[in-house]
């Protein structure tokens, strides 16, 4: 004799497990649905105390709110050291308005979009035999290499800058702070 279950009986199970689903899912705190701003790339890079002349030149060229909001992105940050390094061989004054275009493109030349980790960037290593090249924001390419066990990003001029500190995992993306400054080719207060 075969036993089947009535219709009825099968929609009430699966309405009771799904009603006892949905209870348990609501009262979890969901961090995945809310923006935390505290832990945003430009909150933890304001917060580091390395990064002043960045937020500095992030504010001048009108970027700040951008990397507190959207995203995600990856983001390049070269310390204080080398930007006031190439500022200081360059000339450039934040505060002038007519560099705010070149600042811009300096800018959005360290931020790729989407997340990529160190291990993700190790990866496109392996899938491109030691080399792997990224599209910045600013729309010019930016090349990854392998040097023992850094990765390290090199400009259009040849220009290379290393990773020293991976993967600051952000809400909106991810920071990794390299030890010199990456250029573009459309900037203009170049020696």
């Amino acid at each position: 004799m075969k036993c089947y279950a009535s219709p009825m009986a099968l929609l009430t199970l699966f309405l009771t497990f799904f009603a006892s689903a949905q209870d348990s899912y609501i009262g979890l705190d969901n961090k995945f649905v809310t923006l935390d701003i505290e832990e945003s790339i430009i909150s933890t890079t304001t917060n580091s105390g390395n990064h002043t002349t960045l937020i500095a030149a992030l504010k001048a060229a009108g970027m700040h709110s951008i990397l507190g909001f959207d995203g995600p992105f990856t983001v390049f940050a070269p310390s204080d050291k080398a930007l006031n390094t190439l500022f200081a061989n360059t000339g450039m004054d934040l505060s002038d308005t007519g560099n705010k275009s070149d600042l811009q493109a300096l800018l959005r030349y360290h931020i790729i979009a989407g997340r990529f980790s160190a291990s993700k960037i190790l990866k496109e290593l392996c899938r491109g035999e030691g080399k792997a090249t990224f599209m910045t924001v600013q729309g010019e390419v930016l090349t990854a290499t392998i040097d023992g066990i850094d990765i390290v990003l090199t400009d259009s001029y040849g220009n290379s800058a290393k990773i020293i500190t991976a993967d600051s995992d952000q809400c909106n993306g991810i920071i990794h702070e390299i030890d010199s400054v990456i250029l573009p080719k459309t900037v203009n207060f170049l020696p």
